[in-house]
This record gives structure tokens, C-alpha cells and sequence, in this order.
């Protein structure tokens, strides 16, 4: 409670704070033709005075007069465009603490002689709207948006921040942001997404939504925010796409390539993708640890170093058949070939008796090949019946993963004197794994005569997995098979759901959506080798529920609660055992059930622009990884994953731009976390809790000619996760980058953690096991990448589907 008093305290210490730091400035004005008639509906455009960047803007209304509330202090000018007539602006003016009330000199505009016709011309949107559920970005016809890609624009939507070093982007501090194109999920890597979106103009946008908490109508499963891009629905034809090649250097050397093409004819668009990465790494790792045992205790010294090699091959591609304006239907096919390899991996111990005498010295050689492929087909339909936003969609998904795990170990053991203790040791584990899943899906969109909204929509899923360990050890020249340690598993799962979604507005300034999910899931996992069942049945409602009013022109605040399911990924099923050494291994856990999230969040929202949060969420049956447990009689310390009773958490979040300079702009976001575990685990009762705080910051720079910069930087503080604590981490990174060939090409140079300060450093105590560990990583890496834009970028981008396998891929594994 003392920890929730603390996180509450500084929520309201940032809204005090930050109600008094800005000069509530006030502009009106009016605007009339040469002959002294009003101008209806002007766009009118508030600009900066050195630079004439856009501010905000706003229409004049039927008397001419427009006016703009919140200013901060500042030097500007007006600008007014009105079809029919020439631009016209006013003469710079100042807004201060010591005229915070400003009234324009009327503006005249001129008829252009030019044009020949009469023309209706409505009122523009606001560049930025915060409705119930998301935050709006008005591209279309938005003058920020003149000569950018969609990758540029999105840089300017409240709580987004882009790691250009890396091309990630995050949503309120938290990666793996899921990004869909027209309400379609772009199933891509990090990097094929940021080719994606650079290769999209936003000429083509007409808009940029920006969900933090999904409603009824996304899948149960997860919080993760959503990035959807309108596209405008343009009849452009042609060819364009895009050409990337990269390289870099840490210890090890790493390669990358990329091709996007799409390509419109008629009523065919036709559309591929193919991406390949070359990555050798490596981790190093110290672990120290104390095994008591019948009254004694053995303590463990060990080191590792693990080289590995990682080459992918991932490849998209797919059609689309306008069949007539209203209907489209699709064909999606994507897949990947992923090999990852660690050989010549070393780990060694030396083993010691509570005097610190040496009882033996332990040294592990480790050869690792794991293989994974997948392809997935997508059949989809879109059929649109008007203009106002009544739509029905259908898909119809196969995905099949094949993998192949290989574990080889080799022990030797020697003495304190390093003579030959004991015999060698050799054993192998090996592991072939399928996976298949087919899903169905339709949704259903129905706009409202009194501007409310229904959504309603159904899916099946049904996931197939077979899972064999094969277990040997090397005895007497000879490979035998080893029954106690092999496992046959098989699972299957079937998830059938449906929901509906409605929003409708109580008042101009309230607005409510709310939504209600069911999804009826059976499992069945079957350990062959064991001979055991477990079997599960179970209907679950997941509600949703958003109400958003407006205080004033300058301050939303927004309120939100649901409940949600993670199930666990397919891999963390599977009984696999990864071996460090004879002493210390990760298995799988079989027996893992989903967890259940109820989330409840406030938002404050001040000029559309700057975002506080504070939010509260408890689950139950946690789903929690590296959960450690102890063979004592062995000296034996494993890690798996479990489920924990409780998890609690709350979190306050504050993220803001700052204008620097004209050519320096700063993204920060600021998050303060408190977490309590509480669950029986090993007759005994477990109890974890911390409070931690986290923040980002990113600069980045206009320096002429060109040239761009970037310097962007992350620290953690202290923090639980399961039974680790671990402690402060940090990184920065930077990098420039030249665009040439009217932006056609761009050359960027950068380096990773360039200091390599980037490490994980934990412990955790718990009964009789006591654990610390340090971790380093290649994380400190120089690159270069050269990206190429060819052909007619006015092509309108294929359609992106959300497939009705997302969620049960992305559990399975995905790519990695």
C-alpha cells in the first residue's frame, strides 16, 4: 500500500507541476476577400515565425473568424489558403506571459485569376484527435506531411518513438508494437515493417490510429498496443519497391539484405518480399552458486563463453483482385528458413567444499544446431457495401512450422591438480517438433444513423503439436537410448470466440465504448512416453469498457478497464531440455496453464500532446519464466517456466516532446513500476515485490545538406522479474545518416552501446537455493546500411491482412 501511496503521489505531483509550467496563450482573428466579404471555412495554419513549421490548425467559420486556445509562449504568423484564392499570411507576432491574449490585424486574400471555377472547399481536421480508444494523426492533407514517408510521419504521433539505430518502434516505452496497414496486421519483422513504412509515401496516408489498449474485437489474448495506418484509397498504377543492404561489426561480423517490390495493373495488384540476415554473436556468462546438502554446502564457480551463428531466410508474397470497387479478394503466402548454431561452446566449473578446497573441475563442450521453417497461406475477402464504413471480411489460414532441435555435450572432468578425475562424459538430445494450425475468421462493421458504431465478428482455431525428445547417452562405444530422461508430447488445441463492440457518445464531451469477447478453449497435452493426460475445458468472458470526457479544450481524460488471457507459447510446451553443462540446464514445462489479466487504466491527457497514465493490473496464474529449481543429491540447478498465483502490478507513465532547438527535437518517456509476486512454490510461500522506475530518451538532429543525427539512450533501474532481482542496466547508442538522389537513397551509419555497459547482472535466494549471475552479449555494434527507393512510390501499398493465425503463430514462435 506504501508503494501504491508513493505512485500515486507522483501522478498528481506531475499533473500539479505540469498544469503550472505552461502560459495559457489565446489568438483570434478574421479573414475577408479583397471586397471585405467574410471567408467561410479558411484553412487556417498557426506556424512558427523562424521556421514557418506547423503548430495547429483550424478553419474560419461563417463569419470569418477563427481563433486558437493553449498557445505557449512563442513568436508565430497565420497563415490562410483557400481554394480559389492566393495564400496570404499576417505579420509575425508574440505570445508571452505578458500578453497571453493576442488579436490578428484581419487578413485579406485575393482571388487567383487562375482558376476558372467555382469549388466547395470543406474545413480540414486538426493534425491530432484523441478519440475513446485511440489517438488520431490527420495525415492526409496536413502540410507536415509533404515530402515524408510513413516511417517520418509516425515520429510525430504522441507517445511513439522510433530507435532509428535499430529501426524498432515503441509505443509508450514498450517494443513489440503490433502495426497494421488499413486494420490489417503487417505480419513482418521489426525491420521488414520499417522498410515497409519507409517505402510507403504519405501522400497515400489518410490517417494513423494509435490503440495502447485493444478492444473486443482484437483477440483476448495480450496487451499490446496497436499502431493502424489508413491508407487513402488511391487508383495509382506502376511498380515501386525498395532495396536494402547492410553490414556490421562487433566481435563478429554480420550481414543483412532486402527487396520489397509491389507492382499494379488493372485490377491486380501483386506484391513480395524477400529479407535474408547473416548474424554471428556470442554470450558470456559467470554463474556462482551455493548448494547445501545434508548439512554441508558445495559451492559452484562457473564460466561460459558460447559463440553462435544465425542465418534467415524469410520470403512474403501475395496477390489481390479488385473484384469490382466495393469487393477485393486475396491471396497471402508467407514463410521463413531460420538457422541458429552454437558450436564450440565452453563452460567451465570448478566445484568446492565450504573451505574452499577444490573437489572438481568440471569443463563442458557444447554443439547446438537448431532449425526451424514455416509456411503459412492466407485466402481473404473484403467486401465494403458504402462509402460510411459497413464492411464484412473473411479469412481462411494454414500455417505449418517444422523444427529441429540437436543438443550434443561433452564433460571431462579433472581433479584440484587438474589430473583425470573421472571417465568422460557424452550425451545428446534431439528433438524433431511440428506444428500446425488452421483458422477461420469474419468480421462485421455497421456505422450507425446517430453516429455510434457496432463491430461484431467470430473465429475458430485448431492448433496441432507434436513434440519427440529423444534422449541417448555414449556407454561402451555406443549410442543407448535413455527412457528416463526421452518424452514423447503431443498437443492440441481448439479455440472457438466471438464478440461484439459498440461505441456511441453520451454528450459532446463523453464518449463510451464497450465490448464483450468469448472464446471456448480445449486442450488436450499427452506425455506418450509417460502416459499421462491432461485435458481442459473452458469458457471464458472477456469484457471491455472505455469512457473518455473532455474537460476543456486542453485536457481528455480517459478511462479504461478489461480483462484478457496470455496462453502459453507453444515452445515453452515443449518438454526440450537445453543443457549448459551436466550441472545446469532450461526445460520445458508441458503443464503450463494460460493467465488471466484484469487491467484498469486512467488517462490524462493536456493539448493532445503530452500523456500521463496511471494504471493497475492483476493476474492470476502468472505465467513466469526462468522459475529455478535444485536437485540438491545431484548438485543439479535448472530454470523453467511456471505459473505464479499472483502478480500485481501498477504503473505510472509520463511520456512528452520537447522542441529543443528548430533542428534538435527530444522524445522522452518516463515510467515508474511496482510488482508484487505472490504464489506457494516448493512447500513453502513466495513473496517478490519492487518498486522501479525506467526511462527513454531520444534526440534527434537536422544538420543540413542532407545530414541527420540521432543520440538515444535507456537506463532500468533495479527490479523483480519471478525470482530474480536484477540490477540498474543502460545503454545509449548513435548515428548520422545522409539521404541523397532526391531521398531516392539513404546511407546511415551507426554503433550500438559503443561503450558496452549493456550486461545483466542477478540474483535470487530462495529456501535452499541461492543464485548469481552476470551476462554480457554482443550488444556494442557498428553498422552501416544503404537503402534504395526505385520506381513510382505513388503505387498504393499492397493490402496488409491481419490473418486469422496471428495470435497462434506469434505463440509458436514466430520467426525467431
Amino acid at each position: 500500500m506504501k508503494n501504491l501511496t508513493t505512485l500515486f503521489t507522483l501522478f498528481m505531483f506531475v499533473q500539479l507541476g505540469f498544469a503550472q509550467d505552461f502560459i495559457e496563450g489565446k489568438i483570434t482573428g478574421t479573414i475577408h476577400d479583397q471586397n471585405g466579404n467574410p471567408q467561410e471555412f479558411a484553412t487556417i495554419m498557426l506556424l512558427t515565425a523562424h521556421d514557418s513549421a506547423f503548430v495547429k490548425g483550424n478553419a474560419s467559420d461563417i463569419s470569418g473568424s477563427y481563433s486558437f486556445e493553449n498557445i505557449p509562449a512563442g513568436k508565430y504568423l497565420i497563415g490562410a489558403t483557400q481554394v480559389g484564392f492566393q495564400k496570404a499570411y499576417s505579420a509575425t507576432f508574440e505570445v508571452s506571459g505578458l500578453r497571453p491574449q493576442t488579436t490578428i490585424p484581419a487578413i485579406s486574400m485575393k482571388e487567383d485569376v487562375k482558376v476558372l471555377q467555382e469549388i466547395v472547399v470543406a474545413s480540414t481536421k486538426p493534425f491530432i484527435e484523441q478519440e475513446i480508444d485511440r489517438t488520431i494523426i490527420n495525415v492526409e492533407n496536413s502540410i507536415v506531411s509533404s515530402g515524408s514517408s510513413a516511417f517520418e510521419v509516425l515520429e510525430k504521433a504522441p507517445g511513439v518513438t522510433i530507435d532509428r539505430q535499430n529501426d524498432q518502434i515503441q509505443l509508450k516505452g514498450k517494443s513489440g508494437v503490433i502495426v497494421m496497414i488499413d486494420g490489417k496486421q503487417t505480419y513482418l519483422s521489426g525491420q521488414d515493417v520499417a522498410n515497409l513504412l519507409k517505402s510507403t509515401s504519405s501522400e497515400n496516408i489518410e490517417k494513423i490510429e494509435i490503440i495502447t489498449n485493444p478492444s473486443s474485437k482484437y483477440d483476448a489474448a495480450g496487451n499490446t498496443g496497436i499502431i493502424n495506418i489508413r491508407m487513402k484509397k488511391n487508383k495509382n498504377f506502376g511498380t515501386n519497391g525498395t532495396a536494402t543492404l547492410g553490414a556490421g561489426y562487433g566481435k563478429y561480423r554480420k550481414a543483412n539484405g532486402n527487396l520489397m517490390l509491389n507492382h499494379r495493373a488493372g485490377k491486380v495488384n501483386a506484391f513480395g518480399n524477400y529479407g535474408y540476415i547473416d548474424n554471428k554473436s556470442f554470450q558470456e556468462s559467470t554463474i556462482n552458486r551455493v548448494i547445501p546438502f545434508e548439512g554441508t554446502n558445495t559451492y559452484f564457480d562457473q564460466t561460459s563463453f558460447r559463440p553462435n551463428q544465425f542465418n534467415g531466410n524469410k520470403l512474403r508474397g501475395g496477390i489481390d483482385y479488385f473484384i469490382t470497387p466495393k469487393s477485393t479478394i486475396g491471396l497471402l503466402v508467407t514463410g521463413f528458413s531460420n538457422v541458429w548454431a552454437q558450436s564450440n561452446g565452453l563452460n567451465e566449473s570448478v566445484i568446492s567444499d565450504e573451505n574452499g578446497n577444490v573437489l572438481l573441475r568440471p569443463s563442458t563442450w557444447v554443439d547446438v544446431k537448431d532449425t526451424r521453417t514455416n509456411l503459412t497461406g492466407n485466402l481473404n475477402y473484403k467486401y465494403s457495401f458504402n462509402e460510411k464504413g459497413q464492411e464484412i471480411t473473411f479469412d481462411a489460414d494454414y500455417s505449418r512450422y517444422v523444427s529441429e532441435s540437436n543438443n550434443a555435450l561433452v564433460t571431462t572432468y579433472t581433479g584440484a591438480d587438474f589430473s583425470i578425475s573421472r571417465p568422460t562424459d557424452q550425451v545428446r538430445n534431439y528433438m524433431p517438433s511440428t506444428i500446425d494450425i488452421f483458422a477461420f475468421k469474419s468480421d462485421y462493421t455497421l456505422p450507425l444513423d446517430n453516429g455510434s458504431k457496432l463491430e461484431m465478428g467470430v473465429k475458430s482455431s485448431q492448433i496441432q503439436s507434436d513434440n519427440n525428445l529423444i534422449f541417448e547417452n555414449f556407454l561402451e562405444n555406443a549410442w543407448e537410448y535413455d527412457e528416463n530422461r526421452s518424452n514423447h508430447f503431443k498437443y492440441n488445441e481448439s479455440i472457438h470466440a466471438a464478440y461484439i463492440n459498440f461505441a456511441t457518445e453520451l454528450s459532446k464531451k463523453t464518449k463510451v465504448q464497450m465490448g464483450l469477447r468469448a472464446e471456448q478453449t480445449s486442450s488436450k497435452g499427452n506425455s506418450v512416453t509417460l502416459n499421462q493426460v491432461v485435458k481442459r475445458e473452458y469458457l471464458n468472458l472477456f469484457p471491455t469498457l472505455f469512457v473518455s470526457h473532455q474537460l476543456d479544450s486542453s485536457n481528455t481524460l480517459n478511462l479504461s478497464y478489461s480483462r484478457r488471457i496470455d496462453r502459453p507459447n507453444y515452445q515453452d510446451l515443449n518438454p526440450f531440455i537445453f543443457y549448459l553443462d551436466p550441472y545446469t540446464y532450461q526445460v520445458g514445462n508441458p503443464y503450463l496453464q494460460p493467465q488471466f489479466t484484469h487491467s484498469l487504466q486512467l488517462t490524462h491527457i493536456f493539448r493532445n500532446k503530452f500523456n500521463t497514465s496511471l494504471s493497475y493490473s492483476r493476474t492470476t496464474d502468472a505465467i513466469v519464466s526462468e522459475v529455478p529449481g535444485q536437485i540438491a543429491e545431484e548438485n543439479i540447478t535448472f530454470v523453467t517456466t511456471k505459473n505464479l498465483a499472483t502478480q500485481d502490478n501498477a504503473n505510472l507513465t509520463f511520456s512528452f516532446p520537447v522542441k529543443v532547438r528548430n533542428w534538435w527535437n527530444l522524445q522522452a518517456n518516463l515510467t515508474g513500476n511496482y510488482v508484487k509476486y505472490s504464489s506457494p512454490y516448493l512447500e513453502g510461500q513466495f513473496e517478490q515485490e519492487a518498486l522501479s522506475y525506467n526511462m527513454y530518451v531520444n534526440n534527434s538532429f537536422t544538420l543540413g545538406n542532407g545530414f541527420t543525427g540521432e543520440i538515444s539512450g535507456w537506463y532500468n533501474s533495479a527490479s523483480v522479474y519471478g525470482f530474480f532481482e536484477s540490477q540498474p542496466m543502460g545503454a545509449f547508442s548513435l548515428g548520422i545518416q545522409k539521404s541523397m538522389l532526391d531521398k531516392k537513397l539513404t546511407i546511415k551509419a551507426n554503433i550500438n552501446d559503443p561503450l558496452w555497459i549493456n550486461k545483466f547482472r542477478g540474483s535470487t535466494q530462495y529456501q535452499d537455493i541461492d543464485i548469481k549471475i552476470l551476462s554480457k552479449w554482443e550488444s556494442r555494434v557498428a553498422r552501416v546500411t544503404l537503402t534504395y527507393k526505385f520506381g513510382n512510390q505513388n503505387v498504393k501499398g499492397a493490402r496488409q491482412r491481419a490473418t486469422s493465425t496471428e495470435t497462434e503463430r506469434n505463440r509458436a514462435g514466430g520467426d525467431k
